[in-house]
């Protein structure tokens, strides 16, 4: 009589009495929406960043200071080799986070911090742009280092820790 009281499983499929797994939307913390933002802005960063590294090798008469006038004196084609660099590991780091690698925040903090740091350098040369991307760096440590880890529920389809 024993046996006849507990329920019936086959292999491979949950017991009767389980309820189906939750949709991802339940699974997720409010703060994964913010951390494919944060993501999106560190994508956004990166390409900036591209457009500059590019721009500064390309073409020097683009920018209002001259390479002398930068904070850091340098010629406009190191600061394009960094802000290329810098605007590739950003990028990368953004695909890391939209996929829900550790790896992926890791080098998002340390190439916004670095980022942040070399365009404060470049502000004379182009102040509105170096603005800008300093302020998504900025957003972007903030929202990685404290709730980066959200995004691990994409990759795992569990809830993030």
């Amino acid at each position: 009589m024993a046996a006849e009281q507990q329920p019936r499983t086959v292999p491979g499929r949950p017991a009767a009495h389980s309820a189906p797994p939750a949709p991802l939307a339940a699974r997720a913390t409010a703060w994964l929406g913010w951390v494919l933002f944060i993501s999106i802005i560190m994508l956004s960063a990166g390409l900036i960043n591209i457009a500059q590294g590019l721009i500064a090798l390309l073409d020097d008469d683009f920018y209002v200071a001259s390479a002398t006038g930068l904070t850091v004196d340098v010629s406009f084609t190191a600061w394009g080799i960094a802000l290329l660099v810098l605007g590739v590991a950003l990028v990368a780091g953004a695909y890391g986070v939209l996929t829900g690698y550790g790896w992926g925040r890791t080098i998002g903090v340390l190439a916004a911090a670095v980022n942040a740091l070399v365009n404060l350098g470049f502000v004379a040369a182009y102040p509105y742009w170096t603005v800008l991307v300093v302020a998504f760096d900025v957003i972007a440590i903030y929202a990685l280092v404290v709730h980066g880890g959200a995004a691990k529920a994409l990759r795992t389809g569990g809830t993030p820790r």
